[in-house]
């Protein structure tokens, strides 16, 4: 799951080598998300549109493990 994250936001930014994932381990992990500080609107798009998105790929993948996650966007 933190690969895809990693993959999503590395393909939206203009800045990828800051993208930085982290993940909690257990039953509900928790994904942490920091980009650049000028890359947070594409991350988090108009209305949140993009981060919500990138949630819902999040949950699929982490039902089709048997688990629940969840994704924080946080400022760098």
């Amino acid at each position: 799951m933190k690969e895809l994250i990693e993959y999503i936001a590395k393909s939206l930014v203009d800045h990828p080598e800051e993208v930085v994932v982290t993940q909690t381990s257990g039953n509900r992990p928790r994904l942490g998300l920091s980009v650049a500080k000028e890359d947070m609107g594409r991350v988090i798009g108009k209305g949140g549109k993009v981060a919500n998105s990138i949630r819902v790929l999040l949950r699929v993948a982490a039902e089709r493990e048997g688990k629940q996650a969840t994704l924080d966007v946080t400022e760098p």
